[in-house]
């Protein structure tokens, strides 16, 4: 999360279109968000299909559809209505194509669809996640509960025992490479969401159900985790300097199997060194999802203004960090964790 955090304070400085953009491109902050895009989001569809696993294994199919509602749905329809409509008010003045306040803007908020010629943010800008992860959590919850059963258990241990061998973990790399190739990125292939076909990210989250269902695939995954960290850093500088003569499907077989590698680096890492509890990891854990809902709206509210100032780029990223850091964190501890109609609305657990 706190990775998504600066990735998304760094996209005011960066090359490509964004909401707000400063007038200059940042060649170290570009090169950030190039880094980050190949495996952030893939790595949140991956934990969430772990998550995924772990919540059945004490709920039923109906209540696991319930609690995801109540996860998701809740405040995905909450922050389309009250916190994404400031980003797309402070995106139509940037651009020009508004001029006034806010509160004379919002009755235009529901004229038309965002991204069709209107201002509607029907995915929500950044909670596009949330809304794909609902559906994808009702789509694939018949077949998560098949994959319970006694039968289709051992499949997926004859699966692990199979990629068990040097470096089987990396055939998992081959599907996510078919879909790069062969989806139309004008169509199901399209980008815009994280820098992923939504169909790739549904196949993480099927990576992340079955990895979490089967023992073999976490210690395989940790015992290529070095090869995988060295992989990851040729792939990533090869796709870098890879001229595009080269051919589009080469792009996007290196593309897919860079960030395999960085998944299966991260999460065997994080499988190894990372066994550890203390008490402020549950507060964190807490709060992950009310950041991860406030974040992109105070980040823009602040950079809106803070790339207008007159000093370097990377002393405005720094500033836009440290500021939007804190008001998301004051806005949690004072406004949203207080009560239970606020802790509803972000789709956190209710206190007694």
């Amino acid at each position: 999360m706190l990775a998504v955090f600066l990735f998304h304070c760094a996209r005011f400085f960066d090359e490509y279109p964004w909401h707000v953009k400063s007038s200059v491109v940042d060649p170290g902050l570009d090169a950030l968000v190039g880094f980050l895009v190949v495996w952030i989001m893939p790595i949140f569809f991956v934990l969430a299909g772990q998550g995924s696993f772990f919540s059945l294994v004490f709920r039923s199919g109906r209540q696991f559809l319930a609690a995801r509602t109540k996860r998701l749905a809740v405040p995905f329809i909450m922050g389309v209505f009250i916190l994404i409509p400031p980003q797309v008010y402070l995106e139509r003045l940037h651009w020009g194509d508004f001029d006034g306040s806010f509160l004379q803007f919002f009755p235009h908020y529901f004229d038309g669809w965002y991204a069709f010629g209107g201002n509607f943010a029907w995915m929500g800008l950044h909670l596009w996640f949330l809304e794909v992860l609902f559906i994808f959590s009702v789509i694939m919850l018949p077949v998560f509960l098949w994959l319970r059963r006694q039968r289709a258990r051992e499949a997926l241990g004859w699966l692990a025992g199979l990629l068990d061998k040097p470096g089987g973990i990396f055939l998992l790399g081959v599907p996510m490479a078919i879909i790069e190739v062969s989806l139309d990125p004008e169509g199901l292939g399209m980008r815009e969401f994280g820098g992923w076909s939504v169909i790739q990210y549904l196949c993480l989250f099927f990576y992340g159900f079955i990895i979490a269902s089967n023992a073999g695939f976490q210690r395989n995954i940790e015992k290529h985790r070095s090869t995988a960290l060295g992989l990851g850093l040729i792939l990533h500088l090869t796709a870098l300097f890879l001229p595009h003569t080269a051919g589009y499907a080469v792009h996007m077989i290196i593309r897919a199997f860079n960030c395999w590698c960085w998944l299966v680096a991260i999460l065997g890492y994080g499988g190894r060194y990372l066994h550890i509890h203390k008490p402020v990891l549950d507060h964190a854990n807490e709060a992950v999802l009310p950041f991860y809902v406030l974040h992109q709206t105070v980040i823009l509210i602040l950079g809106f203004w803070i790339i207008r100032l007159s000093m370097p780029s990377l002393l405005q990223y720094s500033l836009i960090c440290v500021l939007s850091f804190t008001t998301i964190i004051l806005l949690y501890l004072s406004i949203v964790r207080s009560n239970n109609l606020s802790r509803f609305l972000f789709g956190m657990k209710s206190r007694a």
